[in-house]
């Protein structure tokens, strides 16, 4: 995937309205007005968003006699995951290395047993 492509699906995925409207669209499609109904703005700033998701390929939309109504598309989401599951490796070997330098603190801030005296 390009660079710019996948710029344009982040940028899509940054606005929570378009997240919703996604995960609407996760369960079916949709009409403008279904997608507008949760919200409290203009047909004409859903249309807005959602032309956003069309311009970074997560949304797609035909003709249907007097409604366009819109889908969900796959493609952009699942290169996505796979950019960030490049990620992954560091970030679960960060967090194994944060444990194990959290478990070393909290043994040398144990106390010491103290000898017996005889």
């Amino acid at each position: 995937m390009a660079n710019d492509e996948l710029s344009d699906t982040f940028a899509a995925l940054a606005d929570p309205t378009r997240r919703a409207m996604l995960a609407r669209l996760a369960r079916g499609e949709a009409s403008v007005n279904e997608l507008a109904e949760p919200f409290d703005m203009s047909l004409q700033a859903v249309s807005k968003h959602l032309k956003v998701l069309e311009n970074a390929g997560l949304v797609t939309r035909t003709a249907n006699g007097q409604t366009r109504p819109a889908r969900i598309e796959g493609a952009p989401m699942k290169d996505a995951a796979e950019w960030l599951d490049g990620y992954s490796q560091f970030f679960e070997g960060s967090f194994d290395k944060l444990a194990k330098r959290l478990q070393e603190m909290q043994e040398r801030s144990k106390p010491k047993p103290r000898a017996r005296k005889k």
